[in-house]
């Protein structure tokens, strides 16, 4: 391929890997030299906790991609350079600095990634520059997978055939560099930086300094951040810490159908974290479930499954943008949530795991503890919010937001308005989950509970699950103090279950209507 550009500059944002990277990829056989980047964006970084695990994360992932990239290059020096700013001007501004004829980076489909990107590309443009955005995040995006009509799909199910069509017999192409020990330059290799900055009451321009050191790798403390428990969590950031887990995972692949609900058990592939930075490739992960399932792998159809539950909510959040804010399905923006003061003492005990339910408290103190909530649990804990408290589902999503180590706004926002039902092939209004019997069914013994909420841990069996069910005598025994060392049931199943019907009551009054005005 002959190449477009003298230079360009790779912007990493969700893909810290070197391998099987998109934009590096077509940035190595497009240009003649490539100058990569990454941005703690203050817009972002701004608005979190100083202590936050997805920042330490980046931190450490950082460090190991630009190893990766001076072993690619074949000599020592920084490759990959760092700017705490905000990206939306400080982006058009290196690209002068450096004499990059075009910007690339992996395409982002959230509403204010789409809309960072797009000024961007504005200001860019207005160079003489542009910004060349490449898929890599999932599989298949935007309008690639549609409807025999040409619509994008509202059902999984439906959506899951086609997209399994779509790949086909084949493994999913992976992306190659082009000479990166040619093209990569290192910090000491670039010129001089300066900037060319355009006066916005005239066309003049002039020069302004962009400092050398303010690309170096900053340690955590020079962004404002401290040290959270991550390291204690034994969470690593990184290619080679994803592809450990991988590893480890392959051989629980085949079981994953069996194991993937008990949160008690190492069934997961617990590579959330990875997916949603990029420090593993999404094709890779495809391709490995594909080659188990075409060996007869159940488990591997089921976690295949859930890797293209993720391009689907994609798909959604980049065609409906409108979920971010409201019901994918616009009736269920009637609801009636509960308010006041009653209403967020509610809140503040669901946040604290103080509910009296204990599979919903064990599920918030992991949560909150760790930055990670077992797949069932989040169905289970959302569900509790949503339909025995009569909470508004945006505040569960907004708390999600703020502790999941994983956090992604399309696979958020679509959990949430599934166990809400106001979502794209959600679980119907009147499904409500006992917390009792799911404790039951997935925690039957009362392990992960235990793990949680020590203070239950001599309860039996039986009682862990409902401890207000239990006997004087036995709580006695077990030190259980109910409304001391762990809380009375904040709102009673039956009554919860009656208050969510009528809630949500009006909902199949208007659908009957609506039969009914259909059929005359």
């Amino acid at each position: 391929m002959h190449t477009q550009f003298s230079k360009g500059l790779v912007w990493f944002r969700r893909d810290l890997r070197s391998d099987d990277n998109a934009a590096l990829a077509r940035a190595t056989a497009c240009c003649d030299a490539v100058i990569c980047v990454f941005v703690y964006d203050t817009a972002i970084l701004d608005a979190l906790p100083r202590q936050d695990r997805r920042v330490e994360f980046i931190h450490e992932s950082l460090a190991t991609l630009d190893a990766d990239l001076q072993a690619l290059r074949g000599r020592p020096g920084q490759v990959l350079l760092a700017l705490h700013d905000l990206a939306e001007t400080a982006i058009p501004r290196l690209a002068d600095a450096v004499g990059a004829d075009a910007v690339f980076a992996a395409r982002d489909y959230e509403p204010s990634a789409v809309a960072r990107d797009t000024a961007i590309q504005q200001q860019l443009l207005h160079r003489g520059r542009q910004l060349v955005l490449v898929k890599d995040q999932v599989i298949f995006e935007e309008r690639e997978v549609l409807t025999q009509t040409g619509r994008p799909y509202g059902v999984f199910s439906p959506y899951h055939r086609a997209w399994l069509a779509r790949i086909g017999a084949e493994p999913v192409a992976t992306h190659s560099l082009t000479q990166p020990e040619r093209k990569l330059m290192g910090l000491g290799e670039l010129p001089r930086l300066q900037t060319t900055e355009t006066s916005e009451t005239s066309s003049t321009s002039k020069l302004e300094p962009f400092p050398a050191e303010t690309l170096a790798l900053p340690a955590l403390s020079a962004i404002g951040f401290e040290a959270s428990n991550l390291s204690a969590l034994g969470i690593r950031g990184g290619a080679a810490a994803g592809a450990a887990l991988l590893e480890d995972f392959l051989p629980r692949m085949d079981r994953y159908g069996e194991t993937r609900n008990f949160p008690s058990v190492k069934g997961p592939s617990y590579l959330g974290v990875h997916l949603r930075f990029g420090t593993v490739s999404i094709r890779t992960l495809v391709n490995l479930a594909l080659e188990r399932l075409r060996a007869g792998s159940e488990g591997a159809s089921v976690w295949l499954a859930e890797l293209a539950w993720r391009d689907f909510y994609f798909q959604i959040l980049a065609n409906y943008p409108q979920v971010a804010q409201s019901a994918f399905k616009p009736d269920y923006d009637a609801i009636v949530w509960e308010q006041g003061e009653r209403a967020q003492a509610l809140y503040q005990a669901w946040c604290q795991g103080r509910t009296g339910y204990p599979i919903v408290d064990a599920a918030m103190a992991q949560i909150n503890q760790t930055g990670y909530m077992h797949n069932r649990l989040r169905m289970v804990a959302g569900s509790f919010l949503v339909k025995h408290l009569g909470l508004d589902w945006r505040w569960g999503e907004r708390y999600f937001a703020l502790q999941l180590n994983d956090f992604d706004l399309a696979a958020n926002n679509g959990g949430w308005q599934w166990v809400a039902s106001s979502g794209c092939d959600a679980q119907p209004y009147f499904r409500i989950f006992n917390p009792v019997t799911q404790s039951e069914k997935f925690d039957a013994q009362g392990k992960f509970i235990r793990r949680y909420l020590p203070q239950l841990s001599a309860l039996s069996d039986k009682a862990i699950h409902a401890p207000w069910l239990a006997k004087p005598l036995e709580l006695e025994m077990a030190g259980v103090r109910l409304g001391d060392n762990y809380p009375q049931p904040v709102v009673d199943h039956s009554e919860a279950r009656a208050r969510t019907l009528a809630r949500y009551g009006f909902l199949k009054k208007s659908a009957d209507a609506s039969t009914g005005a259909s059929a005359q």
